[in-house]
C-alpha cells in the first residue's frame, strides 16, 4: 500500500504545479506588449505511479497515481515561420531602401513639371526661335544668354543633388554598417549568456526571445542563415542551443562567411573571437569596392581596420609570414548579390563593376567601372550634356554673330559634363557674339558671301533644331574628328534621349514601389501567422488564469480533505472502550 501521507504529497505537487502555471500566466500578461516576447506555457506531466514495476511490488489491483509535476516551461514558437519571416524581412529591407532612393531621384529630376529640366530646355529653344525672328534685337539675345545659363545651372544643380544623395547613402552605409556590427555583437553576447545557463538544464526562454528579436533585425540588412547546436553539459531537450549566423553567400575563396560563430570547434560563445564584423572599402569617389568580414580589433576604428584588411591582400598572396589577418574574407561589391538593406545602399551609392585588387603576385588588379542606380543616371546625364554641347557648339560655330565673326562657341567647350557645363565667357560678356545668322547671297551672284547677314536668323533656327534633330542629322555625326562623334543612338534626339532617361527612371521607381508593397504584404501575412502562434492573447491568458486558479483551489481543498482524514485517524481512532 502507498504511504498514509501520500495524499498530502499529491496535493502538494498539484499546488506547486498550478502555482507555476499561474506565475507563467502572469509573466505572459505582464509582457503582452513587450516587443519580441513569445508566450510561454508550463508542460505538465504526471509523476511516476505507485507501485513501480518490480519483483517486490505490493499486490494491489493497479498502480496509483502520485500527482503532477511541471516538466518544463517552453516558448510557443514555430521555427519554420521564423525562417519565412526573415526571408521576407530581407526583401522588405531591400525594396524599401530602393524605393526611397528612387523617390529621391524622381524628386531631384522633377519630371514632368513646370520646374523640371525639360521645361527649362523648352524655354531655351523658344528663346532661340524668338531670336530667329529678331536676330538683331539685343533683348532677344539677352534672353537666349540667360536661358542658356539656366540650362547649365539646371544640369549643375541636378548633378550636385544626385551626388549629394550618393554622399548621404555612403554615410548611411556607415551608419547601417555599425548597426549590423552592433547586432552581431549583441547576438554573440546572448550566446555567451545562454551557454552558461543551458548546461545546468535550464531553458533561457527570455534570452531566446531577445536573441530572436535581434536576429529579425539583422535579417533586414543582409540575407542570413541561422543554425543552432546543442550546448555542452546536460541541456534540456527543448533548449534552443547556441546560434550560428552565416550569410547566404561565400567569400572570394568560396568559403562560407560566418558573422556569429557558434559551432562546437569555435571560440567560446560571447568572446570577441566568435564574431566577424563587416567592413566596407570605398574608392576616392565613394564607390564600394568590396565588403570585408573579419574579427574586430578593439584598438582600431572601423576605417583603420578596413585599410589594414585591404593592405593584407598583397601580403596574403606574397606569402608574408607576419600576416595577422590571413583568414579575412571579402566579397567584391559587384558579386555581393545578397538582398537586404545593405545591398540596396551599395547599389545606390555606387560600386565598381569588374574591380579587382592587385594581389601582389604580379597580377595587376583592374580598376573597374562605376555602376549603380545613381552612377548610371549621372553617366546618362553626362552623355546627354556631351552630345548637346558638342553639337550646339558645332552649329553655333558655323553661324555669324553681329560682328560677322564665326567659329565662336556658345557653351564652354571644356564643360561637357553635367557638373561642368557652362555658357562661354565670351557670350556672357557680349551677347553680340551669339551667332544667329548664316551665309547669304546678298549680291545676287548665286554664291554665298562668306559674311553673315545681321538680319538673317537662320542659324538661330538651326540651333533650336538641335534639341529635336536625330543624331544622324547632327553636324558632328561621322565627323572626321572622332572625339566629337555623338555617343547616343543615331535614331534618337537630345529630347528623345532625355525622355527615355525619365521614362526608364519612372518605370524603375514604379517597379521598386510595387515590389516594396508586395514584400510588405507578404511579410505582414507571415507576421500575422507568427503572432497567431506566439503572441500573448489576453483573453486566452485570463481563461488560463481562471483554469489554473480553480485547479489550485481544488488542490488546496484536496489537501484539506486529506488533512481531515489524517486527523480522524490520528486523533479519533482507538477511542472506543476508553
Amino acid at each position: 500500500m502507498s504511504s498514509t501521507f501520500s495524499g498530502l504529497e499529491v496535493a502538494k505537487r498539484a499546488l506547486h504545479t498550478q502555482q507555476a502555471a499561474l506565475y507563467t500566466t502572469g509573466h505572459n500578461i505582464a509582457n503582452a506588449n513587450t516587443e519580441g516576447y513569445t508566450r510561454q506555457r508550463v508542460n505538465m506531466s504526471p509523476t511516476s505511479p505507485y507501485p513501480p514495476a518490480s519483483r517486490n511490488r505490493p499486490e494491489i489491483p493497479g498502480q496509483v497515481g502520485s500527482g503532477v509535476e511541471a516538466g518544463s516551461i517552453e516558448r510557443i514558437r514555430d521555427s519554420f515561420i521564423d525562417k519565412q519571416f526573415r526571408q521576407e524581412n530581407t526583401k522588405v529591407g531591400f525594396y524599401e531602401t530602393k524605393a526611397d532612393m528612387m523617390s529621391k531621384m524622381e524628386a531631384i529630376l522633377n519630371e514632368p513639371s513646370e520646374a523640371g529640366l525639360s521645361e527649362i530646355m523648352d524655354q531655351f529653344w523658344k528663346s532661340l526661335q524668338d531670336l530667329s525672328v529678331h536676330p538683331e534685337d539685343s533683348g532677344a539675345r539677352s534672353v537666349v544668354k540667360e536661358r542658356g545659363i539656366a540650362v547649365a545651372n539646371a544640369f549643375n544643380y541636378i548633378n550636385d543633388s544626385l551626388q549629394q544623395v550618393r554622399s548621404n547613402l555612403k554615410n548611411e552605409i556607415g551608419v547601417d554598417n555599425k548597426a549590423v556590427n552592433s547586432l552581431i555583437d549583441q547576438i554573440n553576447q546572448l550566446n555567451g549568456q545562454i551557454a552558461k545557463i543551458e548546461p545546468h538544464g535550464y531553458v533561457a526562454n527570455d534570452l531566446y526571445d531577445e536573441r530572436d528579436r535581434l536576429v529579425d533585425q539583422l535579417s533586414e540588412y543582409v540575407d542570413i542563415n541561422v543554425d543552432y547546436r546543442e550546448s555542452s553539459g546536460q541541456p534540456s531537450p527543448i533548449a534552443q542551443g547556441i546560434a550560428t549566423i552565416s550569410l547566404h553567400s561565400t567569400d572570394h575563396k568560396g568559403d562560407p562567411i560566418l558573422l556569429v560563430n557558434g559551432k562546437k570547434d569555435a571560440p567560446a560563445p560571447g568572446s570577441l573571437q566568435a564574431v566577424n564584423h563587416v567592413f566596407v572599402d570605398f574608392d576616392d569617389t565613394g564607390n564600394v569596392k568590396a565588403l570585408f568580414f573579419a574579427e574586430p580589433d578593439p584598438n582600431k576604428t572601423a576605417e583603420q581596420q578596413s585599410v589594414d584588411l585591404v593592405g593584407t591582400i598583397t601580403d596574403n598572396n606574397n606569402g608574408t609570414t607576419n600576416d595577422t589577418t590571413n583568414d579575412a574574407a571579402f566579397i567584391y561589391a559587384d558579386e555581393f548579390q545578397l538582398q537586404g538593406k545593405l545591398k540596396s545602399l551599395v547599389e545606390g551609392t555606387g560600386y565598381l563593376e569588374g574591380f579587382q585588387y592587385d594581389d601582389g603576385s604580379g597580377t595587376v588588379g583592374t580598376p573597374g567601372t562605376p555602376a549603380g542606380e545613381f552612377n548610371v543616371m549621372l553617366n546618362k546625364l553626362d552623355q546627354m550634356v556631351q552630345n548637346f554641347v558638342m553639337e550646339f557648339n558645332a552649329v553655333h560655330q558655323q553661324g555669324y554673330d553681329l560682328n560677322n565673326d564665326t567659329g565662336v562657341n556658345f557653351f564652354d567647350p571644356a564643360g561637357t559634363t553635367a557638373s561642368t557645363i557652362a555658357v562661354d565667357a565670351a557670350i556672357i560678356s557680349d551677347t553680340d557674339k551669339i551667332a544667329a545668322s548664316t551665309n547669304e547671297d546678298t549680291d545676287g551672284d548665286g554664291t554665298a558671301d562668306n559674311t553673315g547677314s545681321s538680319g538673317n536668323g537662320e542659324n538661330a533656327t538651326r540651333l533650336a533644331n538641335v534639341y529635336t534633330n536625330r543624331v544622324e542629322e547632327f553636324v558632328t555625326y561621322n565627323d572626321a574628328d572622332l572625339t566629337n562623334d555623338p555617343t547616343i543612338d543615331e535614331k534618337s534626339s537630345i529630347k528623345g534621349y532625355f525622355e527615355s532617361i525619365i521614362g526608364e527612371m519612372g518605370v524603375n521607381a514604379q517597379e521598386s514601389m510595387r515590389m516594396q508593397n508586395n514584400s510588405q504584404i507578404l511579410r505582414q501575412q507571415v507576421e500575422e501567422s507568427r503572432q497567431a502562434i506566439s503572441s500573448v492573447s489576453l483573453d486566452e491568458e485570463m481563461t488560463n488564469m481562471i483554469q489554473f486558479q480553480h485547479a489550485y483551489n481544488a488542490a488546496a481543498r484536496n489537501m484539506t480533505a486529506v488533512d481531515e482524514m489524517l486527523d480522524r485517524i490520528i486523533n479519533n481512532m482507538g477511542l472506543v472502550g476508553r
